[in-house]
């Protein structure tokens, strides 16, 4: 068995398997906020790029993506509405 080589994370993060659930567990809970500067200054630091801008710039939460780190509530816990994901649910990761 020949040894995986990784190039980037994006190889690592190809391995994981995710499974959605309907419901978002990340939400944005200040409505107010300057979504193109928290995203820009504050949200760029997620791994898996959760945390984009529309042509409005308006965020746009790809929940579906998240790796569960809580690098978002670190960052913005006034901002962010994290909690885990429905049983069953969420990232799988693999060995790799």
């Amino acid at each position: 068995m020949t040894a995986r080589i990784f190039t980037g994370i994006e190889d690592k993060l190809g391995l994981d398997k995710f499974k959605a659930f309907h419901k978002p567990h990340l939400t944005l809970e200040k409505k107010d906020v300057d979504q193109k500067k928290l995203v820009e200054e504050k949200l760029f630091i997620c791994p898996a790029k959760v945390y984009t801008l529309n042509d409005k710039n308006e965020m746009v939460i790809s929940f579906e993506n998240c790796l569960e780190c809580g690098t978002c509530r670190v960052v913005c816990p006034e901002e962010i509405g994290w909690e885990y994901p429905m049983g069953g649910h969420g990232v799988t990761y693999r060995f790799g």
